[in-house]
């Protein structure tokens, strides 16, 4: 079984994030890239397939500072081909663009199953699991917790608002959204990525040329503005009630 998990770094949002000059998009010059959480428990779900039925596992992201450290962490916990993306992604795209590079990078490895994060913090055109399935022409499932194969079937399990939780039964070749591994992404030492950058080898798989489109043109990044413009209420129960009604009518809500 080949199982293709695409992954994506995401701006790190511990550190601060700066918008570039013209105000249209992030500083990428100075902007910290992390793994996207979810992209790691679909890693986690891969090795766990791998474990339960055998094959490989294949890991593709696009060209990035930060790219090398992921795969090879990535080989620490045991998968066991390195894909990199090579083209001009220096300044970010979109998802739809992601996809498209994505799929043809992957389709020469005829993938039974491709594992991807549900999301990313940074999408603004739809996720990218959604998006590669439509350029794959296989099936989607999305906000999936737990996955199954059995010969050409998988049977997954798909959450839902209010904690409900639907078991779908999928014909493979398919692509899901990883929203939980069934356990948690494995802890790797640094050793072992350390051995694994000796080891290991990245393959660069130049993409074809990227059209910057599909997605929505931004115009204009803003930083959240900070005032005084929340009131704290004292008093008892009574008082704190008459003080809200007497700031609703204020502003013409009742």
């Amino acid at each position: 079984m080949n199982i293709v998990v695409p992954i994506k770094l995401v701006p790190d949002l511990v550190e601060e994030l700066a918008i570039n000059d013209d105000g249209s998009a992030l500083d990428m010059d100075w902007l910290s890239l992390i793994l996207n959480e979810f992209d790691d428990h679909a890693i986690e779900q891969a090795l766990l397939l791998k474990e339960q039925v055998g094959g490989q596992v294949i890991v593709v992201t696009p060209e990035a500072e930060g790219a090398d450290d992921a795969l090879y962490a990535a080989a620490a916990k045991g998968v066991d081909q390195l894909l990199k993306l090579t083209g001009d992604f220096d300044e970010g795209v979109n998802n739809h663009v992601l996809a498209q590079a994505m799929a043809a990078a992957i389709t020469g490895f005829q993938p039974d199953v491709v594992l991807t994060g549900v999301q990313a913090h940074n999408d603004l055109d739809g996720p990218l699991g959604a998006l590669l399935a439509g350029y794959l022409n296989m099936p989607y499932v999305g906000y999936v917790a737990g996955v199954k194969v059995d010969g050409t079937n998988t049977t997954v399990l798909k959450e839902y608002p209010g904690g409900l939780v639907a078991e779908l039964e999928v014909t493979l070749p398919a692509v899901f959204g990883i929203q939980a591994s069934e356990q948690p992404p494995r802890y790797v030492a640094f050793s072992k990525i350390r051995q694994a950058m000796k080891t290991a080898s990245i393959t660069e798989v130049p993409a074809a040329e990227l059209a910057l489109n599909g997605g929505p043109a931004v115009k204009r990044l803003f930083e959240p503005e900070f005032g005084d413009k929340a009131t704290m209420i004292d008093g008892d129960m009574d008082e704190v009630a008459i003080k809200l009604v007497e700031i609703l009518q204020e502003h013409g809500v009742v």
